[in-house]
């Protein structure tokens, strides 16, 4: 089938009007009737009838309608893409970032991200990985790097960096070189809350194990849990990276915890109901490329 024709059909379905179909296409009325009845021949079916207020597809002409429109758009996407390949990407993509996660890799990644893709924006949305994961659902962020996110078919996974839990604690613990699960209960916590997803693997490790800990304060970021030890109130649990964010004048202890570890998983998120543009791909290559271990 011939597309352009596909496209007059597809106008006079919609104006309900060969004439109002000619002027949106700026052609004669005599040419789109031609154009319809030359596919109306090729099908070996009529598309389209006449009553008193114009036309109206047939049976043929519904059924046919819809994939008309499907092939159209298809087109339309293909042309799109195959257009972007020959310039450089340009325009706007939003990345979602957990606040350490963008303060580790911030720098770097706004540094590479103007080298490989000066004519482009980054938008880069901070937040907990709940929030983000619900806006890359949602189509308010093009692509997120998340904690430990819990599946969905309207997401794809691509796990990036996997850190272990470690007990950290203010100066003056003597800690062994590892930490038991039944010994987490003898200090003082403080615990990102839920559904923090290091609440959420701590509670799913230690539950059912009948460890229950000694939780003073409930908090709502890493970050904040961190500053919480550094000030001696308290002790926590966090995953490696966080220590990259401690201030070095406090002089935090920290000690791996298990058996068995408990190890926090960072991913990259894409929708799987929208197709990704050149740009979106690109920057997911970089993200790929980034050393997570350093950036934290």
């Amino acid at each position: 089938m011939d597309l352009k024709q596909l496209g007059y059909f597809v106008e006079v379905c919609e104006t309900g009007s060969f004439s109002k179909a000619g002027v949106r296409l700026n052609l004669a009325q005599p040419s789109v009737s031609r154009q319809v009845a030359l596919l109306e021949a090729e099908l070996g079916q009529r598309l389209l009838e006449r009553n008193g207020r114009g036309v109206q597809p047939t049976e043929a002409g519904h059924a046919l309608l819809t994939h008309a429109r499907v092939m159209l758009a298809s087109a339309m996407q293909a042309r799109y893409e195959i257009r972007e390949m020959k310039s450089e990407p340009a325009g706007k993509v939003i990345i979602g970032l957990p606040h350490r996660v963008a303060a580790g890799i911030c720098v770097p990644l706004v540094r590479r991200f103007r080298e490989r893709l000066p004519h482009a924006i980054l938008t880069i949305v901070e937040g907990l990985s709940l929030s983000l994961r619900e806006g890359v659902i949602a189509g308010r962020i093009d692509v997120g790097l998340l904690f430990d996110p819990a599946p969905t078919p309207l997401l794809k996974y691509e796990n990036l960096l996997r850190e272990r839990l470690v007990l950290v604690t203010p100066p003056g613990f003597r800690l062994p070189a590892q930490v038991s699960l039944s010994s987490l209960r003898d200090f003082s916590l403080v615990l990102p809350a839920s559904p923090n997803p290091i609440r959420s693997l701590v509670d799913a490790v230690l539950l059912p194990r009948k460890v229950h800990l000694n939780v003073i304060a409930e908090v709502g970021a890493v970050q904040t849990a961190l500053k919480l030890v550094e000030s001696g109130l308290a002790c926590s649990i966090l995953p490696e990276s966080a220590m990259l964010l401690s201030d070095k004048n406090a002089k935090v202890h920290q000690a791996p915890i298990g058996p068995p570890a408990m190890w926090n998983q960072l991913v990259l998120a894409m929708p799987t109901a929208r197709p990704m543009n050149r740009l979106t791909q690109e920057t997911t290559k970089l993200l790929r490329e980034l050393d997570f271990r350093v950036a934290g």
